[in-house]
């Protein structure tokens, strides 16, 4: 598989958010607000793109080398823990209004599943060390355009009127499987 094919596919046709249905959370939560979003899809790059390297490390030349394969989520959920407490520190010093911004949502990315599920996934498929970080890239733009993207339609719709039943949640939830299903558009393209 070629790195360009593992790239258009991790962001459009098995979009971590759209297609695989993890990360919802902070999908759900910190989209609100376009600048939330992209700030968060920025946290979760760093941390997913970081994560991935060194848990497929640790897999590779730990986990695989002293058959503790067994221990595998309970190692990258520690790695998880560990680099979004470094990004919770950076993002307190260096941009104090996205850490308010971020909130609660900044401590979850150590349980957001597209994370470890993306840490999962590449020693599931297979993948060498550069498929694994093109691939962590790649998701992590997808989530980030996933969450850009319904950002802009929840800013959009605080503007109009709304019936009340479906003012909130609802509507998120409406617009998210509108999302979905546009997406779903992409799973016919063949590549490579």
């Amino acid at each position: 598989m070629t790195y360009i094919s593992i790239f258009i596919t991790a962001i459009f046709v098995n979009n971590i958010v759209l297609a695989q249905f993890l990360g919802i959370c902070p999908f759900l939560g910190v989209s609100k607000k376009v600048s939330t979003a992209i700030g968060m899809g920025a946290a979760v790059t760093f941390v997913m793109t970081i994560a991935t390297i060194v848990t497929y490390l640790l897999q590779k030349y730990l986990l695989d080398a002293a058959g503790l394969q067994f221990m595998q989520t309970i190692i990258f959920i520690l790695v998880i823990a560990a680099l979004v407490q470094m990004v919770e520190i950076i993002l307190k010093k260096v941009s104090p209004p996205l850490y308010q911004a971020l909130g609660v949502f900044l401590p979850l990315i150590t349980t957001n599943c597209a994370i470890l599920g993306v840490a999962i996934l590449v020693i599931q498929k297979d993948y060498n060390l550069m498929e694994s970080v093109v691939f962590a890239i790649s998701t992590a733009i997808g989530f980030t355009l996933a969450m850009v993207l319904f950002a802009g339609i929840r800013e959009q719709l605080s503007t109009t009127k709304v019936p009340k039943a479906m003012q909130g949640i609802p509507i998120a939830l409406v617009v998210a499987g509108l999302l979905a299903m546009a997406f779903m558009g992409f799973s016919g393209i063949k590549i490579g």
